[in-house]
């Protein structure tokens, strides 16, 4: 996984590395594991419900073959699909792709609340 760290023209300092999700390996895995601690059918309607769904929902589409992620330590991007020169290009073209990047916002609170000026 390649890390780079650069300056922008307004002097904000970004930390960018890409995030390629390998899912085949990740669900075999979990599959596997299921299988094998599988509770006999009558305790099944007891059991918990199933965690992580939602993250693999997450990773449907445009973030399924990977992203590139942008930190300043206030603000978090990402963008996808990953640039195929992003480790080796100039700082100008990184500021571009931070500039493209979608803004990464809290759970429960959309981006544009999250950076919209306070009232």
């Amino acid at each position: 996984m390649p890390y780079r760290t650069f300056v922008d023209t307004t002097g904000t300092e970004w930390q960018a590395w890409d995030i390629i999700p390998q899912l085949g390996e990740r669900r075999s895995a979990i599959t596997d594991r299921r299988v094998a601690s599988a509770p006999p059918a009558a305790d099944r309607r007891k059991s918990v419900r199933r965690v992580g769904t939602a993250k693999r929902a997450n990773l449907r589409g445009i973030y399924a073959q990977g992203w590139l992620c942008f930190d300043s330590g206030q603000e978090k991007r990402r963008l996808s699909p990953i640039p195929s020169d992003w480790a080796t290009c100039g700082e100008e073209a990184l500021e571009a792709y931070v500039r493209s990047a979608e803004p990464v916002g809290l759970r429960g609170v959309s981006a544009a609340r999250r950076y919209a000026e306070p009232r």
